[in-house]
């Protein structure tokens, strides 16, 4: 399966949404016309795929990386982040 180009447009706004002046959530409002929730939700499927790492492998594994770190930290705790670093 390969990725739409909403799909690509999606990895291409997260990699590079800091160069712009909006605020993150009011940009992708304007881009995608949705709702910032519906936008994460559609980011945390699409790094799930095999086609979007891929396509920007080194964006795919840095979001999952982020996932994972926020997963482990709500179950272990902040303290017990830090010390494993």
């Amino acid at each position: 399966m390969t990725l739409s180009s909403r799909e690509r447009a999606l990895l291409d706004f997260e990699a590079s949404w800091w160069q712009g002046s909006d605020p993150k959530a009011l940009a992708i409002g304007k881009r995608f016309m949705v709702s910032p929730s519906a936008y994460y939700r559609r980011l945390a499927a699409l790094i799930e795929r095999p086609d979007a790492l891929a396509y920007d492998p080194l964006l795919v594994r840095r979001l999952r990386r982020r996932r994972n770190e926020r997963i482990r930290t709500r179950y272990e705790g902040p303290a017990a982040h830090r010390h494993k670093r």
